[in-house]
């Protein structure tokens, strides 16, 4: 029998660890938010860009 048995569990992180590590959580996830969303307006301006092509082509075949 264990007469200690605070010494079977582990040790909770201090709050300045745990602090630390909420930051680096919120970091990484506007990071990824930033990533998800530049690349979203990148898809964006690429689609634009092909149908300001395709428009400009159809213009001058209709208008030669």
């Amino acid at each position: 029998m264990n007469t200690f048995p605070e010494a079977d569990k582990p040790a909770k992180p201090s709050i300045f660890k745990r602090a630390l590590a909420l930051l680096v959580i919120i970091a990484v996830v506007a990071l990824a938010l930033k990533l998800a969303i530049g690349l979203i307006i990148g898809i964006f301006w690429v689609v634009v860009a092909v149908a300001a092509i395709v428009a400009v082509l159809w213009a001058l075949k209709t208008l030669l």
